[in-house]
């Protein structure tokens, strides 16, 4: 898990450029430094070739569970975003957070793919956010949400009206705010299993969780981002011996506590 610490400034999403023998290497999503060959860009990328539970996979044949519950505390946090050169991602302040069977995962940020890198049964989505979480020992946790064409989605109109189209330091928006859970559907059941980041160094070790009901967004909206990064997106990878859940309807035991300043 050391590697992960590597990926967590302000301004990276699950991984970024990273720097070996004190050259940077540099790694994106085109023919010459993409996922098929992310392997052999660097040592420090050896997990990308070669790990076993790698991210993202295919969502099919799930094993029905009753887990624990997922609660969010997640509050407003003012809007802060940037364009890393991989995918345009915010920056959230602290004070924002789930909790997993008694452990706190503090959220760092959240970003976006498109298409999405998760597919269900085989079938690939528009796009796709993740919100990246971490505890105190530096384990992260990921929120995935698939995102499919349809009606206009007001709660994203912050971010997407401060998109910014080309590749920078973070911006701090003036009087502009956003709340996580506003971006996420009201039905809060999971497909759970233990993965990776999908991005280098592909470092293992990483609990997933991705809502089993995408939210919509229109065409126009989809658009502009992929006016932006269209193609930012690992292939899914093997499953392996992993054991891959998903909640049983009706049973959703997650959460999510109303904190101050709602």
């Amino acid at each position: 898990m050391a590697a992960m610490a590597a990926v967590f400034s302000s301004s990276r999403s699950d991984g970024d450029n990273q720097v070996s023998g004190n050259k940077e290497v540099k790694w994106g999503y085109g023919a010459e430094n993409g996922p098929d060959v992310w392997g052999r860009l660097s040592p420090d990328y050896i997990l990308c070739a070669e790990g076993r539970r790698q991210s993202p996979v295919d969502l099919a044949d799930a094993s029905p569970t009753r887990s624990p519950s997922v609660i969010f505390n997640y509050r407003p946090s003012p809007l802060t975003v940037v364009n890393n050169g991989h995918t345009v991602q915010v920056d959230y302040s602290e004070g924002s957070s789930i909790e997993i069977e008694g452990t706190r995962y503090e959220l760092s940020q959240f970003h976006f793919h498109s298409p999405g890198e998760h597919t269900l049964s085989g079938e690939s989505l528009d796009m796709e956010m993740h919100l990246v979480h971490r505890n105190a020992s530096g384990e992260l946790a990921v929120v995935g949400m698939l995102i499919r064409s349809g009606r206009e989605n007001a709660a994203f109109k912050p971010v997407w009206d401060n998109m910014p189209a080309e590749e920078g330091e973070p911006k701090r928006i003036d009087g502009v705010s956003i709340n996580a859970e506003d971006l996420l559907p009201r039905e809060k059941l999971f497909y759970r299993y233990d993965g990776s980041l999908t991005t280098p160094p592909c470092s293992e070790g990483v609990k997933w969780f991705v809502l089993t009901t995408p939210v919509e967004m229109s065409a126009a909206q989809i658009d502009t981002f992929r006016t932006i990064f269209n193609g930012n997106n690992r292939p899914v990878q093997p499953l392996n011996e992993r054991e891959l859940l998903v909640d049983v309807p009706g049973n959703s035991r997650s959460e999510v506590i109303k904190l101050p300043g709602r």
